[in-house]
């Protein structure tokens, strides 16, 4: 594991030893440069697989293709086995970086789909003989890679703030971006929040030559959720290979030299990647849970039962069971390196940074359950998906009251089937999957109005009022309701915003953290299957419970899901309100409506439950721009 960096153009040695030091933490053990005078490329690493053997940059055997590279092969084994069978010539002992440099040698620029490179990454390689640089990431987008042009072509880097220590790069903030994160809580790829920089997206690669320049960055993998034209396996079958297909992504992320262990959250995501861990050593598996010292109450009322949950597995699994208890004062302590680690406004989830900081003490690289409920189903957009079907066919009917709903009709609306939860699902309900998902934002576009400068509304031009859904819609190849949700979330919040604070969180700390749900083996086979294998009437994730029936206790099974995330809301209003009074009031009116904002804290404080998202996203919001000046 890595952080990478590199630019085009005549070698300046200073520009690439800053850019590399800025992401020091991506990579404390060691640091590498190729200097050429077309091409400049540094690497700092985190050593994970052959310690002593895998230094990069790493080269072929004459040299003509050398790489830098951030992330994991996990079947690079089997990826050596074949290429030296086709004649290549490996100088390390078990790098997986140096499978790479063969796989693009005798596949060319489609290597990682002709070899089906099981991994996670954000790499670059310079073909000398071809003349051509050429970055890729992997296909789910779990290791981040960033570009931006330069006058001599391209520069690029795992961080946006290596790239802002390159002297042609501009700081100039992209407006456009910038509007939709007060929706969507981040800045969706392509773009940043800076003008020149791009994000190059999941499953893509990018070419450069110094005669061609830069290329539009093209796919060498997609999503794909049609079902193939098969009938779909019986879910018996389905729950079965789900299992073996897990059970294999675990067994390839132990393989590693260094100490390691699993995050242990107490919900069944982390608890099967945890007791698959077991079935593959003697001896006890590190699991790490958090918790929470100050709760009375609020927002994650109830959140002791994670560490009851987990303490149940770690003794059921006789794990060496570690548990990290942060305070309202160990969250402030934290949160601007927590802000520093994303180089952009972001408020989803950030309470990976703190478990990450306590478990560096113990380990180097981490295996939790992300993605699961991506793949299979848990959040309020894919319990929507059906009942909005549903109630848009009873309306359509002119059944429009609770009242005239039948048994059946009110099952059809699961879990919205109540008449406070059915008012709900009526103001959310329109005919179009991007309407209906834009109406979970958390400012709405009439808000953002009401809530950004007219210069910043200016500045954002065309952006204001339009619907991010809508470009993705049109491209989903889903077919049931509650796939095309599951797909939006695997093209948008996934990648823009699960996978990032996943890698800045635990980077930030030179954690490694490797993701079994996100094997593109599984990925590729469960978004194959109906959508009402995943969620049916109150059981979110049904196919994936069933799998693990036999692996895991039914009461953990059975069990809500509570969520990893922190009780930032109950905090603002309680130990750390001078925190989110001063950070709000810190916003310049240069770029939000004084009095929006101030309305809106009042209503926070004063317990509007509703502006809870709202509240937290201005926080960090100020947080980020306070850090750019």
């Amino acid at each position: 594991m890595c952080g990478i960096v590199g630019f085009t153009g005549p070698s300046d040695p200073a520009i690439i030893r800053a850019m590399c030091r800025t992401i020091t933490h991506r990579g404390p053990d060691d640091e590498g440069y190729f200097d050429h005078p077309q091409v400049s490329l540094g690497m700092r690493r985190l050593a994970i697989v052959d310690l002593s053997g895998g230094r990069q940059p790493i080269a072929n055997e004459d040299g003509s293709v050398v790489t830098v590279f951030n992330g994991e092969i996990y079947n690079h084994a089997e990826m050596r086995r074949s290429l030296e069978e086709s004649g290549h010539t490996f100088a390390t002992h078990h790098s997986d970086t140096e499978t790479i440099v063969h796989a693009y040698e005798q596949h060319e620029d489609l290597w990682p789909e002709k070899t089906r490179t099981n991994g996670m990454f954000g790499l670059a390689i310079w073909d000398q003989t071809r003349q051509r640089l050429l970055l890729y990431r992997d296909r789910m987008g779990k290791k981040p890679l960033y570009w931006a042009p330069i006058p001599s072509g391209i520069a690029f880097a795992s961080e946006i703030k290596s790239l802002l220590k390159h002297p042609e790069v501009s700081t100039e903030w992209d407006f456009q971006a910038l509007y939709h994160y007060f929706g969507l809580k981040n800045v969706s790829a392509p773009r940043t929040a800076y003008r020149q920089i791009r994000q190059l997206q999941p499953g893509h690669y990018l070419v450069w030559t110094p005669g061609g320049g830069l290329e539009a960055p093209r796919p060498y993998w997609s999503l794909d959720f049609s079902p193939g034209g098969c009938a779909p396996p019986s879910e018996d079958e389905a729950a079965a290979h789900i299992l073996n297909l897990l059970t294999d992504s675990v067994r390839l992320r132990m393989d590693c030299d260094v100490s390691y262990g699993a995050y242990l959250s107490g919900g069944m995501d982390s608890s099967a990647v945890a007791s698959l861990m077991a079935r593959f050593q003697s001896k006890p598996v590190k699991t790490f849970c958090l918790g929470y010292a100050d709760l009375e109450g609020g927002q994650q009322a109830g959140k002791s039962q994670d560490i009851l949950f987990s303490r149940m597995m770690a003794k059921r699994l006789g794990t060496d069971h570690h548990e990290h208890i942060i305070t309202a004062h160990d969250f402030l302590s934290g949160f601007q390196g927590v802000m520093e680690a994303f180089d952009e406004p972001f408020s989803g989830t950030v309470s990976t940074y703190f478990l990450s900081e306590y478990m560096r003490r113990h380990i180097t690289v981490a295996v939790s359950g992300d993605g699961a409920d991506e793949l299979f189903g848990s959040y309020l957009a894919h319990r929507l998906a059906f009942p909005v079907q549903a109630w848009l066919g009873l309306k359509a009917r002119g059944i429009t009251r609770f009242e005239d709903l039948n048994s059946a009709q009110r099952d059809s609306l699961t879990p919205f089937s109540n008449p406070e939860q059915l008012a709900f699902l009526d103001r959310v309900a329109v005919p179009s999957l991007a309407g209906w998902r834009a109406g979970l934002d958390v400012f709405s576009h009439a808000e953002r109005r009401a809530l950004l400068d007219p210069e910043f509304l200016d500045a954002a031009g065309q952006e204001v009022g339009r619907n991010p859904y809508e470009a993705i819609e049109r491209d989903l190849t889903a077919h049931d309701a509650l796939n095309r949700s599951l797909e939006t979330d695997q093209r948008e919040l996934l990648p823009n915003q699960v996978l990032p604070f996943v890698d800045r969180l635990s980077m930030a700390h030179s954690i490694e953290v490797r993701c079994p749900f996100l094997d593109h083996r599984i990925v590729e086979y469960v978004n194959r299957l109906p959508g009402s294998y995943k969620i049916q009437g109150t059981s979110t994730k049904h196919i994936l419970r069933k799998a693990l029936v036999g692996l895991l206790p039914p009461e953990l099974i059975n069990r809500p899901k509570e969520g990893f995330v922190q009780p930032v809301y109950t905090w603002m209003r309680g130990p750390l309100k001078a925190f989110a009074v001063e950070a709000m009031n810190s916003l310049p009116p240069t770029l939000v409506k004084r009095e929006t904002v101030d309305r809106l804290l009042a209503g926070f404080m004063a317990g509007d439950q509703s502006l809870n998202a709202k509240a937290w996203s201005l926080v960090c919001f100020a947080s980020w721009q306070g850090h750019t000046k």
